[in-house]
């Protein structure tokens, strides 16, 4: 399945769900609103469900759009480690770990690992193996200091 929607698909689907929308949304304001314990969570995560399924989206549809979604984000920092690594700084923390900082992202990993934690507008993207692209931001970094 291809989920290249264009914003006609997404404005066509709110036009064609709107009411149901609505509906779902008003309910979920008033169960965040009355019920204060873990049931809540249970009846938001229900709500969302019935939501998505109504929808017409299957559990692996779902999955496919937050893989999507994944991989677009780690492009983009990707993208900015190449368009930002003359401005990115090198710290040798006391831990013996390292610190690489641009405008919108932080690396952080220790010497020899061959993985960094990535932060992406404060955003944890996980743990990444260095790859060229990460070596060569951590390099730049290093000449920067």
């Amino acid at each position: 399945m291809d989920f290249n929607y264009d914003m006609d698909t997404w404005i066509q689907f709110f036009k064609d769900k709107w009411l149901f929308l609505v509906i779902a949304l008003v309910v979920l304001f008033i169960v965040l609103r009355i019920v204060k314990t873990v049931v809540k969570w249970l009846i938001v995560v229900a709500i969302l469900a019935v939501v998505v399924v109504y929808s017409g989206y299957s559990l692996e549809d779902v999955k496919l759009i937050g893989t999507k979604v994944a991989d677009s984000v780690k492009q983009e920092a990707i993208t900015a480690m190449a368009g930002e690594a003359a401005d990115a700084t090198f710290t040798t923390n006391g831990d013996g770990t390292f610190t690489v900082k641009t405008k919108n992202l932080e690396l952080t990993g220790t010497p020899g690992d061959g993985e960094v934690k990535v932060k992406f507008h404060d955003t944890s993207l996980g743990t990444w193996k260095i790859d060229s692209t990460i070596q060569s931001l951590i390099d730049q970094a290093k000449k920067n200091v």
